[in-house]
């Protein structure tokens, strides 16, 4: 029997394990041979791709779960509002429904339908884009609906509210325009090469709206509160909730943006932009919804009449004090006396002669016409 020397036995087992590792890795997309570098780099790909789309999916199921919630509230609590209020809010919710879905179906396709298949990461499913072009849909109403309300609170005022429409329409096209390329390319290498551009834009314009719109809000509303008047804690309340509500859905946008700028190979992007109308949809209706909280206004009498309630509390105290010692207590007696005075000076002669203060009382019983905040309030269905 021959006998092979050791050099020659190694260099025969090194080739076959060379022919192996070949065969093995013959259709793989990495040029390294290298297995955990191979490995690493896929499970890299898998977190960044499925593992974000599936915890976006996750955080837009429960906001939608929040949307409807808020939804049964509405119809519940406010049943003599308005049927375009009414319209809206059901427009909503319907377009927040195909969205969950679309999100749904998406997720199917990746982590159920082609489960383990790394080579379907780039491919763009259709529910995937139509996800984008229903998130469009529903920012736009939202938009919609807090421009007519600058528009009532700027008494109607065009060159302010114009341009913010003109910007909420651009918006939906470049959305439209990115989710048709989607469904034509069907590749998220092949869309970032051509058509960048469109998706960027579109959540731009959006971040922009979402800024102007809350800082037009709050200056309007600041400069229709007065040192004293019944309606300051609803200015105030309102300045609040239109500051939190564009905080946080530009936050989520320019998130979504800068995820989609620096990282374009992955899907973070995505699973971030999953849950961006639920925001929207959630800021609408808690709009709606806490209408009846600013209509309570103060709720005692120590928020309404600070200054005489110190002074009760201090004949209290001295009524206490002179019982501990034995001393009388006087009954003593607060008097708040509210005058309303309203004068009225006119002189005019017309047709009918001159007016006196009887006929000018009579003519003017009518009452004022509501103020800018006034109107903007009870536009919103009361």
């Amino acid at each position: 029997m021959e006998k092979h020397p050791p050099s020659r036995l190694l260099k025969t087992l090194v080739c076959r394990c060379g022919l192996f590792l070949r065969v093995l890795f013959q259709n793989h997309p990495v040029v390294s041979f290298s297995l955990f570098h191979s490995f690493a780099h896929r499970m890299a790909d898998i977190a960044s791709t499925y593992g974000a789309l599936l915890i976006g999916g996750i955080i837009a199921a429960l906001l939608s779960g929040a949307v409807t919630v808020q939804c049964f509230v509405y119809f519940n609590c406010y049943p003599a509002d308005p049927l375009r209020i009414k319209f809206l809010v059901f427009t909503v919710w319907l377009i927040d429904f195909f969205h969950i879905f679309c999100v749904s179906a998406s997720e199917w396709y990746y982590l159920i339908m082609k489960f383990g298949d790394s080579t379907k990461i780039d491919y763009i499913p259709w529910s995937l884009a139509f996800s984008i072009a229903s998130t469009a849909a529903l920012t736009f109403l939202v938009h919609c609906f807090f421009v007519h309300r600058l528009f009532k609170l700027s008494e109607r005022n065009w060159y302010i509210t114009v341009p913010m429409g003109i910007l909420a329409l651009l918006r939906v096209a470049f959305a439209c325009l990115t989710t048709s390329k989607m469904i034509i390319f069907k590749s998220i290498s092949q869309f970032i090469r051509e058509f960048r551009w469109s998706f960027t834009l579109g959540l731009a314009l959006s971040c922009a709206l979402d800024v102007i719109i809350t800082a037009s809000l709050c200056y309007f509303l600041l400069r229709n509160r007065k040192q004293t008047s019944s309606m300051n804690h609803v200015i105030d309340s309102l300045m609040l909730y239109a500051f939190e509500n564009g905080s946080l859905t530009c936050a989520a946008t320019v998130t979504s943006m800068i995820c989609w700028l620096t990282m374009p190979s992955n899907l973070v992007f995505m699973g971030i932009h999953f849950f961006i109308s639920k925001l929207y949809a959630n800021s609408l209706l808690a709009t709606l919804n806490t209408r009846n909280h600013l209509k309570k206004g103060p709720r005692n009498a120590e928020e309404e009449f600070p200054a005489y309630t110190d002074q009760l509390r201090s004949i209290h105290r001295k009524n206490t004090l002179n019982r501990t010692r034995g001393l009388p207590v006087r009954n003593s007696m607060l008097r708040i006396n509210v005058e309303k005075t309203v004068e009225c000076t006119a002189t005019f002669e017309g047709e009918e002669g001159p007016w006196t203060p009887s006929t000018l009382c009579h003519n003017v019983s009518a009452p004022p016409s509501p103020t800018p905040t006034q109107e903007f309030y009870k536009d919103m269905g009361h």
